[in-house]
């Protein structure tokens, strides 16, 4: 069976990080982007970082430019405005596309194991959010309308459910 670990993704600094690296904690994998009108939800995910991640929980943001061309910087651009405007000390990824044939393998498998509303499996806008248990897999998607901190009772949840069973 397929899960988050078998993906890997490089980050803003260049380095291919193997997911796997994250096993056992769960995780909240974001498609971001610093000029969409939903940008300052970046503050609500580092809240969630900074007060789940000594339980095992880690934010992943993936940037991406597919929708308004709202992610238009390098990586390093991106680095920068997150670091400056934001103190985001999650995980951040290089942009890549969440859509289409040059889709990143991951949102491929992301997007097949939680389809969106009316079962649609395209990312609809910037600031999908998935959540995935300890064990790898796919439990809740959450469309860009969804503000961070209405996810903090799934969190929990998937924090303890998860806990005993490893």
């Amino acid at each position: 069976m397929t899960s988050v670990y078998d993906f890997s993704a490089v980050t803003l600094q260049g380095e291919t990080v193997a997911l796997s690296r994250y096993a056992g904690k769960v995780l909240l994998i974001v498609n971001v982007a610093s000029e969409c009108g939903f940008t300052p939800q970046y503050q609500g995910l580092e809240a969630l970082y900074k007060d789940y991640q000594d339980r095992g929980f880690v934010v992943l943001g993936f940037p991406c430019n597919q929708f308004g061309h709202q992610e238009p910087g390098d990586a390093a651009q991106i680095g920068e405005f997150c670091t400056r405007q934001y103190g985001i000390s999650f995980p951040l990824f290089e942009k890549i596309d969440v859509n289409g044939p040059q889709s990143h393998p991951l949102y491929a498998w992301l997007k097949t194991e939680k389809s969106g509303v009316l079962g649609s499996q395209s990312i609809k806008w910037n600031f999908t959010k998935f959540l995935l248990g300890r064990d790898g897999q796919v439990q809740e998607r959450y469309g860009s309308t969804t503000k961070p901190e209405a996810l903090r009772r799934d969190i929990e949840r998937a924090l303890q459910s998860n806990a005993t069973e490893l």
